[in-house]
């Protein structure tokens, strides 16, 4: 059953305590990537044998395949992830960017410019569910920012296709390049190139301990979005709320993962525990039952504080991926909210529309780094690039300056080069 806790009567390392999955992968990682960066193609076959279960002769998965999956998802289906989609880009359309110039009497003019990354790649979990929803929430933002190829890893099943709902999402995202590779293996693919598989500058998209892992090993190589940790669900309520409600939205997040969280804070005592038997009864309604259930006993929880107010400093301290604020007037707390992922508003606001439907990303930073950083964005897939002009007039004018500041830094060659054209009149 899941734990209820009263604020204040508690040390704050207990009610702010999370249970952690500790596996040790650094080296059996580290050995993959020195096997894929040696034997490239051959390694990635083997693996797919050995952990997939998959005999793979070719690793790229044809149009003809594409074709197929397209065939055989629902026609319902297919337009709902065609309007998810519509709603994707429509809200990414609106982080693009332009670049700025700024031009001085003098002549001087300096200025930032916006280009994509070349090529982006993006890793598709599979396993024990696929996630179609994560083809467009990944892909989307690449393609919207200019990506000249996006390309996608994803384990195969036995029978050495990909699910036909991933190849679907991609095809309707826009992304016809999709490798049949899982793991680290294919983090290693994506950083260090293969014979099938390009060497791609940025990878992005959440995995298990053994790809989060491989993204901290080759970043570097090349950029990553983020070190995603299990899911994770905060909800902030007050007395008035649904407990049927409330519950369901704590399982949503709980069903991912066995390490998964999911939390409720509140100033209802009678909230707590009206939500604390919906999960029990609601728990044995689910078909993923046991992995909901393990969340519930590592990870969940439910804090009980004296005002609203206390409620928000505590959910700000827990800075989670996701955040419900359920109460009447939402937008009047919104404000007070500086540390979440991504804040879903009002009673009527489940996290999943969140997941699937709403536009917003839903690769969100989790395990407390909402604090520094962000969700994935267009942004992700995007290098800045500065520049500078000065005529010669201009550096006349504060070459001595320039010299000086490097002088003081004790760097004579920067101060000489500065001030060099100078000595020539």
């Amino acid at each position: 059953m899941i734990k209820i806790m009263k604020y204040g009567e508690l040390p704050n390392s207990e009610i702010f305590a999370r249970a952690e999955q500790k596996i040790d992968v650094e080296a059996i990682v580290a050995d993959i990537i020195a096997d894929v960066r040696e034997n490239g193609d051959e390694a990635l076959r083997r693996y797919a044998a050995k952990f997939d279960g998959a005999e793979l002769e070719a690793l790229e998965v044809s149009q003809a395949e594409i074709d197929e999956a397209l065939d055989l998802v629902e026609p319902e289906f297919i337009e709902v992830l065609k309007k998810a989609a519509a709603n994707i880009r429509r809200f990414h359309e609106k982080q693009l960017r332009e670049g700025f110039r700024i031009e001085e009497k003098n002549g001087v003019v300096v200025g930032q410019r916006f280009t994509p990354v070349d090529r982006a790649g993006l890793y598709v979990p599979g396993g024990t569910a696929a996630y179609p929803s994560t083809v467009l929430m990944d892909s989307i933002p690449a393609l919207i920012a200019g990506c000249k190829e996006v390309v996608i890893t994803t384990p195969p099943g036995k029978d050495g296709k990909i699910n036909p709902a991933i190849l679907a999402a991609a095809s309707i995202a826009g992304v016809t390049r999709i490798i049949k590779s899982g793991g680290a293996q294919s983090v290693a693919a994506l950083a260090y190139g293969t014979e099938t598989v390009p060497k791609v500058d940025k990878i992005v998209g959440p995995g298990n301990a053994f790809v989060a892992e491989a993204k901290k090993q080759v970043f570097g190589v090349v950029s990553i979005d983020m070190i995603a940790g299990p899911s994770e669900i905060l909800v902030v309520s007050d007395g008035e709320s649904n407990p049927r409600y409330v519950a369901a939205d704590m399982l949503s997040q709980a069903e991912h993962d066995k390490m998964a969280s999911a939390v409720l804070v509140t100033d209802s005592m009678k909230l707590a525990l009206g939500v604390q038997a919906e999960i029990e009864k609601q728990l044995c309604e689910l078909e993923r039952e046991e992995i909901a259930r393990a969340s519930i006993e590592n990870n969940g929880k439910i804090i009980v504080a004296e005002n609203l107010e206390t409620v928000i400093d505590i959910a700000n301290e827990i800075a989670p991926e996701h955040l419900e604020l359920c109460v009447d007037n939402p937008f009047e707390y919104l404000d007070s909210i500086r540390h979440a992922g991504s804040v879903f508003l009002g009673r009527n606001c489940p996290e999943a529309i969140g997941d699937y439907f709403a536009g917003p990303n839903h690769a969100l930073p989790t395990s407390g780094t909402a604090k520094f950083s962000n969700p994935l964005s267009v942004d992700d897939f995007i290098k800045k690039t500065q520049y500078i002009y000065y005529t010669k007039e201009a550096l006349a004018e504060v070459a001595d300056d320039v010299a000086y500041f490097a002088r003081k830094e004790g760097l004579t060659g920067h101060a000489r080069s500065a001030v060099i054209r100078m000595e020539e009149e």
